[in-house]
């Protein structure tokens, strides 16, 4: 009954594996490996493509780094909505009120969502056999690699599920379900990609099935619960949220709307007549729609975040105050999965409540609209996003070797404002370009991969073929001009020692400038902060140009 004659399982395959976007995109996934493995093979005298075990094991590494960070990536993305999609379908009480058992909802949620995401895993398979076939790997490590890419979609698609089950919108799961991957995922490959073998066998077959199965039952356990008996079914007045009554309950951070630094980001409810001039959008996006289904989502999102900032601060500013740029890279890393949630469901959102249409008919143009969404997005995301920065401000502050290259803060904060007009601005015209909120977040983050992740990806992945080619640093930076990663990186932060220094010396890094014409060259941080506000108007300018176009039918149709 769980999976053979499970309905919930049986409808989800039925509707996942027959589109044929499934078969779409498993022909380009694996078209995609195929070409890299054919391109990254180094030429010989002759021009016969020859293949040492070296390559061979650096193939190995990248197909499995690849398939781990799609795993973390995409699990998210295929079991966060599977109980939230319920409730924003209102079919979730009906799903309860059938004869399945909570566990035969589980399990069906879970292989339904997961399946389709084994199947591109072991579609790499014949390519990894290949690596194996060339020399220089051995079959455990095949196997081993692939039984963590197992054990990892399962707890990630729980955890998914889990979150899923606990919030009411599948934004608010979505990057809460991020939140507590990203970083299982980074530890996960720090004990499984060890150089030393025994320490990374141990990990691999020991530690990590063991550790698995107990999440796994706690998090049946919680989904199972709930499920059984939920909080949140029953009439449709439970949509609106008594603030002082969720505090009574809160655990850990409350939002107090009165306080700082929480009335930056929700202003307190207007209680007198809104000035003449003003945006009513506005005004109610900062002040109403933030906590229209409750504080649970932005509590959680403060605490983990601050939670995780703790030993970074410590490890990347205190002790190595050279690798502050990885610090940043960590802000940009939440801003990149928080920013969305704010901005993609600007636009559908009216759609999904139907009061788009109450809203095309006002008097407010359509850019006033547009630009009350994205102030409103961008506030928030801004205002979250720079709570983190308390530390980088405190390191600056305290060591003095970083005080003589004060000039460094100021580009890394730059950097962060203009990722958070990014972020909000790509997510925004989604939200104008889509009809569900769901299919605007998962386009805004595969936008945010390709513009942010992938180049740094190519990079990495062009080093290893630079020596056969002409592709020089200054050319390999310049693929990276529209990651803020990359521009975070490109600062220089040789550190300045005061006289008689007997420390550990540092290494000075020196990022390559990219060549702009002529003798002209640049920093890769001077060339991001000039590019994306022009690509933030262009993405503003398209999210108005849809929205303008959709104002415009309504008003033919009236």
């Amino acid at each position: 009954m769980l999976i053979r004659e499970n309905p919930v399982l049986n409808r989800e395959l039925l509707v996942t594996l027959r589109s044929p976007r499934s078969f779409v995109l498993q022909f380009f996934y694996v078209l995609a490996l195929g070409s890299l493995v054919y391109f990254y093979w180094p030429a010989g005298e002759d021009g016969a493509r020859q293949v040492s075990p070296g390559v061979a094991r650096r193939l190995f590494d990248i197909f499995f780094l690849g398939q781990f960070c799609l795993v973390a990536l995409m699990a998210p993305t295929f079991a966060a909505g599977s109980i939230t999609g319920e409730k924003e379908r209102k079919t979730y009480e009906m799903l309860l009120a059938s004869p399945l058992r909570p566990r035969t909802i589980l399990v069906g949620k879970l292989l339904s969502s997961l399946t389709y995401l084994v199947v591109l895993i072991l579609s790499s398979l014949p390519l990894m056999i290949l690596c194996y076939l060339l020399g220089g790997l051995l079959l455990s490590e095949i196997t081993r690699s692939y039984l963590v890419l197992i054990l990892a979609a399962g707890t990630f698609g729980l955890l998914s599920i889990a979150c899923s089950s606990c919030f009411s919108r599948t934004s608010s799961a979505l990057v809460v379900s991020y939140l507590v991957i990203l970083p299982l995922a980074v530890l996960c490959i720090m004990l499984t990609r060890t150089e030393n073998t025994t320490t990374r066998d141990f990990m691999s077959i020991a530690v990590l099935p063991p550790w698995c199965l107990a999440i796994w039952t706690a998090l049946e356990i919680v989904v199972n619960r709930r499920l059984l008996h939920p909080p949140d079914v029953g009439g449709q007045g439970k949509d609106v949220i008594d603030e002082e009554e969720e505090m009574k309950y809160a655990i850990g951070v409350v939002i107090d709307r009165d306080l700082f630094p929480d009335k930056l980001f929700a202003p307190a409810k207007r209680l007198d007549l809104m000035p003449d001039g003003a945006n009513p959008v506005l005004d109610k996006e900062l002040r109403s729609e933030i906590f229209s289904q409750g504080t649970l989502m932005l509590r959680v999102v403060i605490q983990l975040s601050m939670f995780l900032s703790i030993p970074l601060m410590a490890g990347l500013l205190f002790l190595r105050s050279d690798q502050a740029a990885y610090y940043v890279a960590y802000v940009l890393t939440f801003n990149m999965l928080v920013g969305p949630v704010f901005s993609s469901g600007s636009v559908t959102q009216e759609r999904e409540r139907q009061t788009l249409s109450l809203l095309l008919t006002t008097l407010l143009t359509p850019s006033r609209i547009i630009l009350a969404k994205l102030l409103a997005a961008l506030r928030v995301s801004t205002v979250l996003t720079f709570l983190l920065t308390e530390q980088l401000l405190l390191a600056y502050a305290l060591l003095h070797e970083l005080r003589g290259r004060f000039w460094t803060l100021i580009v890394f904060l730059l950097i962060i404002a203009v990722t958070c007009l990014a972020t909000s601005s790509i997510g925004l015209m989604w939200s104008a370009l889509c009809r569900r909120t769901s299919t605007a977040m998962v386009l805004t983050y595969m936008t945010l991969l390709g513009l942010f992740v992938l180049p740094i990806g190519l990079g990495w992945y062009l080093q290893g073929i630079a020596q056969e080619s002409s592709l020089t640093p200054q050319r390999l930076a310049a693929l990276t001009v529209t990651s803020p990663f990359s521009a975070a990186m490109s600062v220089p932060m040789h550190v300045n020692r005061p006289d008689g220094w007997t420390g550990q010396s540092l290494t000075i890094h020196t990022p390559p400038l990219v060549p702009l014409g002529g003798r002209v060259y640049a920093p890769v941080w001077a060339i991001f902060l000039v590019l994306y506000p022009i690509l933030s108007a262009i993405f503003v300018g398209v999210a108005c140009l849809a929205f303008r176009w959709r104002w415009w039918r309504a008003g033919n149709v009236v």
